[in-house]
């Protein structure tokens, strides 16, 4: 028996084949189910806060200081709710009593809180 036909084209292209993932079960489940897993998916999705030490602290207000000195361009990193946010501008102002620095980018003022921040950087 000949089978060299079948040499030359697959019986079955699992190229052209497209699973659906998850959604394929959404429709199974309950919807406590579905909300409980995208709150874990989020739950996986959020950084550490990172630890800072005394060091950490005083390498960020000695970057402030000089920032606000030579009115350079600044990126300020900051941890909120599981997540790093990123800020660029000039620094324009630290509020010790508020705890609060004021940042300013091209577009307005920023008010950003002392204690979310976990890195300062001098952009040259």
């Amino acid at each position: 028996m000949n089978h060299d036909f079948y040499e030359d084209e697959p019986i079955f292209d699992l190229s052209r084949l497209q699973d659906r993932g998850s959604k394929k079960w959404v429709a199974m489940m309950l919807p406590e189910h579905v909300a409980l897993l995208r709150q874990y998916s989020e739950e996986i999705k959020r950084e550490p806060k990172p630890e800072l030490d005394e060091w950490d602290y005083d390498a960020i207000q000695h970057t402030l200081d000089a920032a606000i000195k030579s009115k350079a361009d600044t990126k300020i990193k900051r941890w909120k709710n599981g997540e790093f946010i990123y800020n660029r501008g000039t620094v324009e102002s630290v509020n010790l009593l508020k705890r609060e620095i004021e940042l300013k980018d091209p577009f307005y003022l920023l008010s950003l809180k002392l204690d979310e921040i976990v890195d300062v950087t001098i952009m040259e």
